[in-house]
């Protein structure tokens, strides 16, 4: 089965191939003979209930500083697509959620013959740390709010906490509060001036230091995981800012948490999935760019990119049926 593939990402010859998972899907989708072409979402258009993005078909190769050849760019109703990767990465913003809007309406007007991966309106409905809080009994103690107040409880209450932004990304933004710490104040009125969205405070896990893991699931299941360890110093774990992946392995509570998030996922139509966890609980699932299929790889961890192509086969399959 040969299926043209659309990928909605960002400029493609910007990208660090080392480490970069929507890259990892490409090169297995083009290594199964699916034919590929790339287009960033500032070039989407709707008119009417046709929506078209200029694109440029993609050859790409393991080889870093000649990794991609472009075609020329032609402007293209995005409903040719068998199959459209959302896989740009955030600032989760008022731009991504368009572009979420007229990927619903490639699928109206295809009548389900595009399969958009992840489901677009379930990426817009289901913002990473939002989602998660529908299981709250697997998640450390944790408020959402842009209330001082409320912070101020919170912290009284748990001693030791973490204050990030609701949409931030990377580690961006990521702040510890300890006992007695006098700057609450200063950080409420930064977080006010760059984040006008809610905050998240979350109670601090100790067990950070032991790292962070990753574990990535495809339909639901967990395929496998990488434990992020943080930089000497570096209360984040995030590769982007010197964590250190290391191999790891799924443990009994591990599987648990999956097991409870999984039938929420397949629902949702979100079919590749990462998701932290820090000691026994479960702190975000990350829908909108998942990563860590490369790093888990290099670490003898497996094919996260060939389990989510058997599974979109699979699901062209069905629909064809």
């Amino acid at each position: 089965m040969s299926l043209s593939v659309a990928v909605q990402m960002d400029p493609i010859e910007r990208i660090s191939i080392a480490g970069d998972s929507t890259f990892a899907m490409m090169l297995e989708a083009q290594a199964r003979g699916h034919q590929l072409s790339v287009y960033t979402p500032d070039s989407m258009a709707q008119q009417g209930g046709t929506v078209t993005a200029s694109v440029q078909n993609a050859q790409v190769r393991d080889v870093v500083g000649d990794h991609v050849t472009l075609g020329p760019a032609e402007r293209r109703d995005l409903t040719e697509y068998d199959v459209i990767l959302l896989r740009q990465d955030p600032p989760f913003d008022m731009a991504y959620i368009t572009s979420t809007h007229m990927l619903e309406q490639v699928q109206r007007t295809s009548a389900g013959s595009t399969l958009v991966v992840n489901d677009p309106a379930a990426v817009r409905n289901a913002p990473e740390k939002i989602l998660v809080m529908r299981f709250a009994d697997l998640m450390p103690p944790t408020l959402i709010t842009q209330d001082e107040s409320a912070i101020e409880a919170f912290w009284a209450k748990h001693k030791d906490i973490v204050l990030k932004p609701l949409y931030g990304h990377g580690g961006k933004g990521v702040v510890r509060l300890r006992p007695g710490d006098q700057n609450l104040g200063s950080l409420i009125g930064l977080f006010r001036d760059l984040f006008p969205e809610p905050w998240v405070a979350q109670s601090f896990m100790p067990e950070v230091a032991q790292g962070d893991k990753r574990i990535l699931l495809v339909e639901g299941e967990p395929f496998g995981l990488i434990n992020r360890v943080p930089a000497e110093g570096d209360l984040r774990s995030n590769m982007v800012v010197g964590g250190r992946a290391e191999a790891s392995a799924l443990t009994d509570r591990d599987r648990e948490i999956c097991a409870a998030i999984g039938p929420t996922l397949r629902e949702l139509g979100l079919l590749f999935v990462g998701i932290d966890v820090i000691g026994p609980f479960i702190t975000e699932i990350n829908v909108t760019s998942p990563t860590g299929i490369r790093a888990l790889e290099k670490l003898g961890g497996g094919n996260a990119a060939a389990a989510m192509w058997d599974a979109i086969e699979a699901k062209r399959v069905r629909t064809a049926a």
